[in-house]
């Protein structure tokens, strides 16, 4: 049963023994080249390299040595990782500025399973809201629900705006070789007006439907957007307000707002305060997911999300692909002054992955206290960041290459195409390969020299190398293989935010944006100048662009 214990170690990291001994181990490492590395060990790249529920991780072209992992390990244990996913598993309040328990975990759990909340399970909560997705799903795909003029629907809507867009956006593009192509899928978060005027465009209003996705039902810019597809929709139903019902549903708890906007609440589908927005796309929120690829697929995908999280909870550090993913963040940011992290897909399906790893890894670990509230004396949450495939090798590979930061890379790719073509995909997996192996040993002077280049460029040629990478390799991306990779980076995610003693699930950090964004509102409103009260660049702004109206 759930308890109310926090486990909140109370020493920050960087005052352990084993931080220290990082510190001093760091400073060798950083005058060893992954050269030697694998020059010292012919099987290193054998070694280094770890398989675990149909994901294998190469973590062999890091710079880090034996040593490096086993301090990295100790550094875990030091921190009560172990404990704090326990603590996460069992439903403790591990959210501790909200008081509330984290638990997307459970949105994937078996339906013979059981997790606790504040004494109740929560299970057969979560499996009923699957089955109620379940049957709405089936009727749209089927044609068997019509439209306010008794024609079914063909396009879908998708508004909602951070985690209720994110993981859909990125759910529906990676997995489309699975969608149903006799529907097309549009997601709308900007409240700026051009992202819906041009989403609905070219859309017949008797053949969409929206699915507003906001928990509350007063987020301000889902809310704005939905008001104006409110107004579209029922525009083009000659005005009739009871048109909504046929064309609009819900992804929220708030049935009060739901009922007024004119949603039957049988068409509500709700999740939970236990579930975080940006770990949200495997509950309700993920039913323009589920109407892409139909039921069965859908639960592929949780069943994937799970199987990596059972990893995670129950593998030994050393074989624990997260754990050792989230290990290697910390090294490279707290001891090696890495900034930022590059996510490197080689699936075009995945172009839309490192834009939800943006919010997942920097909402979750962009945090400048401690749990208990002190202000932290090191580096929390890398920049990350990323295109997919050999379109990055054309744009931003020169600064990773020859540059003057310190990029560590994830490659992620995979054995099998969705689309065999030709050559393409030995062309794809060759350039994967190729970009890990030039970061990692580059080009001297000397093998620039050798080529008969003239003494003038020699400098220009050079690749320093010791550029350090993972390469995540699955045999095919298919929904289960989409569900463990999202979980790998939740629970690497998750990792270092133990390490860093911080709270991985509160954003408090969005909030002075928007509070300060309601009250500059009407002050562009109003048809009077009101009496400014800001500071004069923020006054002399509002000024301006009221002048402009």
């Amino acid at each position: 049963m759930e308890t109310d214990r926090q486990p909140i170690p109370k020493t920050t990291p960087d005052a352990t023994a084993v931080w220290a001994e990082l510190a001093v181990h760091a400073e060798a490492i950083k005058k060893t080249h992954l050269r030697e590395l694998f020059a010292n060990d012919a099987t290193r790249g054998e070694k280094m390299a770890l398989e675990a529920e149909g994901l294998y991780l190469d973590y062999s072209k890091n710079r880090i040595t034996d040593e490096t992992l086993q301090l990295l390990f100790k550094l875990a244990e030091s921190s009560g990782l172990k404990e704090r996913i326990d603590a996460m598993f069992r439903g403790e309040k591990i959210n501790v500025t909200e008081q509330r328990a984290v638990l997307h975990v459970a949105l994937r759990a078996p339906i013979d399973s059981s997790i606790f909340v504040d004494g109740a399970d929560v299970v057969p909560g979560v499996h009923a809201v699957l089955t109620s997705m379940a049957a709405f799903c089936d009727k749209v795909r089927s044609g068997a629900w019509k439209g306010h003029t008794g024609k079914p629907i063909r396009h879908i809507v998708n508004i909602g705006i951070g985690g209720s867009d994110l993981g859909p956006v990125m759910a529906y593009e990676a997995l489309r070789h699975y969608s149903t192509r006799d529907l097309t899928f549009t997601f709308v978060s900007n409240v700026d007006g051009t992202d819906f005027a041009e989403a609905v465009h070219s859309l017949p209003p008797e053949e969409t439907l929206f699915i507003i996705s906001s928990k509350t039902f007063t987020t301000l810019e889902t809310m704005t957007n939905a008001g104006s597809a409110r107004a579209w929709s029922v525009a083009g139903m000659a005005g009739d307000e009871t048109s909504v019902a046929k064309h609009f549903v819900a992804v929220s708890t708030n049935a009060e707002e739901v009922t007024k906007f004119g949603i039957d609440t049988a068409n509500m589908f709700g999740f939970w305060d236990w579930v975080g927005g940006r770990y949200s796309m495997d509950s309700a929120i993920g039913l323009s997911t589920m109407l892409a690829i139909g039921p069965e697929k859908f639960r592929e995908l949780l069943g994937g999300f799970h199987a990596m999280d059972e990893h995670f909870r129950s593998a030994p550090f050393e074989a624990n692909l997260p754990v050792l993913m989230g290990l290697l963040s910390v090294w490279y940011t707290n001891f090696l002054d890495a900034e930022t992290a590059a996510i490197l897909p080689y699936e075009q399906y995945l172009k839309r992955f490192p834009a939800y790893l943006q919010q997942l890894t920097m909402e979750s670990n962009g945090k400048h206290v401690t749990l208990d509230g002190e202000t932290v004396s090191y580096k929390t949450g890398a920049i990350y960041w990323g295109e997919p495939g050999t379109n990055g090798q054309h744009s931003f590979y020169q600064l990773i290459h020859q540059g003057t930061h310190l990029i560590p890379c994830d490659f992620i790719a995979f054995a099998k195409p969705l689309n065999p073509l030709g050559r393409h995909h030995d062309i794809l997996l060759a350039n994967v390969i190729a970009q890990a192996e030039a970061l990692a040993f580059g080009k001297t002077a000397a093998e620039v020299e050798a080529e008969g280049t003239t003494s003038r460029l020699v400098p220009h040629k050079v690749f320093e190398g010791n550029r350090p990478s993972n390469t995540i390799v699955g045999e095919q991306l298919t929904p289960a293989t989409l569900g463990k990779l999202v979980a790998l980076y939740e629970h690497s995610v998750f990792t270092q935010g133990a390490i860093w003693k911080i709270d991985s699930f509160d954003q408090w950090g969005v909030e002075l944006g928007k509070v300060l964004a309601q009250r500059i509102i009407p002050e562009l409103e109003g048809v009077t100048e009101p009496a400014l009260k800001h500071d004069s660049s923020t006054n002399a702004l509002i000024r301006r662009f009221r002048k402009a109206k």
